[in-house]
């Protein structure tokens, strides 16, 4: 095989909505998808090994099928009945870990596309989708990447208009926060409101990025616990001050995002965040 490398971009919830508990125990959400720049750098191999072998840049991942990134590849190979070969991934990351920016799953993704162009398959990335629902339920999303709506579990996708390039500013506060948890506390938490997704599909057509961005707005804000939701709150007000058009929180959190027009504005914001949290990124959408 020869040697392949991919990029996995971040995503970012410009809406997210939770519609209700399922019978089958998840949820059902309604959200407008974005995939910015900022990502990581999939290189896939010939492997060394006996079987696949994750290698990363942060020694905590896992290195066998529990990282999404062999899952990915273990389920391309059982999907496509292909015999499973030695195989080494080499994974440079650099979108932050449990931060709702989808990385483990846009790695899934990367792998997915990689696999198929390794193997020749001619596979559409709409049914690289449909294989990646069974890695985890946001990397069909990463899959088609750019603007989309998420429904169902996250696996029902619409293409949408493109969001207007702009720059972003993501900042990942000092704590991270469970995904199950939140899930739960979900229901019970009385919403302060719900998204204006509607509002928002009406100016992706448009092309307005002012009134998306007045829209943003993610209900697992109104899930957090109090100290985590102040962080998240400070960070949503110094990227307003610094000319943010709106801001939000991405996923189940932590990180927190904001859209510009004018890349002064964000770099202002992104050195008064980088001074407060390490973790944090100028980018643009993508």
């Amino acid at each position: 095989m020869q040697t392949v490398k991919v990029h996995a971009p971040a995503k970012l919830n410009l809406t997210l909505d939770v519609l209700g508990r399922r019978e089958d125990g998840y949820h059902d959400l309604r959200m407008v998808m974005q995939s910015v720049q900022l990502g990581d750098t999939m290189t896939l191999e010939p492997g060394k090994g006996e079987s696949i072998r994750v290698k990363s840049n942060l020694g905590f991942l896992p290195t066998d099928g529990r990282n999404l990134a062999a899952a990915a590849a273990l389920t391309f190979w059982k999907e496509q009945g292909i015999e499973p070969y030695p195989l080494d991934i080499t994974l440079e990351k650099v979108t932050p870990v449990c931060a709702g920016l989808g990385g483990g799953s846009s790695d899934a993704a990367a792998v997915l596309r990689a696999m198929n162009e390794i193997h020749g398959t001619g596979l559409s990335l709409e049914r690289l989708a449909v294989i990646g629902q069974k890695v985890g339920s946001d990397v069909p999303y990463c899959v088609l990447g750019c603007t989309a709506l998420a429904e169902g579990k996250g696996e029902v996708l619409t293409r949408l208009p493109p969001l207007p390039k702009c720059w972003v500013v993501l900042c990942k506060p000092d704590f991270s926060v469970s995904t199950p948890a939140l899930f739960a506390q979900i229901d019970s938490v009385r919403l302060r409101r719900r998204p204006d997704t509607e509002g928002v599909l009406k100016a992706l057509k448009e092309g307005d990025l002012p009134s998306v961005a007045r829209r943003l707005y993610n209900v697992f804000e109104d899930a957090l616990p109090e100290r985590c939701a102040a962080k998240v709150d400070q960070v949503k007000h110094v990227l307003i001050q610094q000319g943010a058009l709106g801001a939000a929180m991405s996923g189940t959190g932590s990180a927190v995002f904001g859209l510009f027009e004018r890349e002064e504005e964000a770099q202002s914001a992104y050195e008064e965040l980088r001074a407060l949290y390490p973790e944090t990124f100028l980018t643009q959408t993508v």
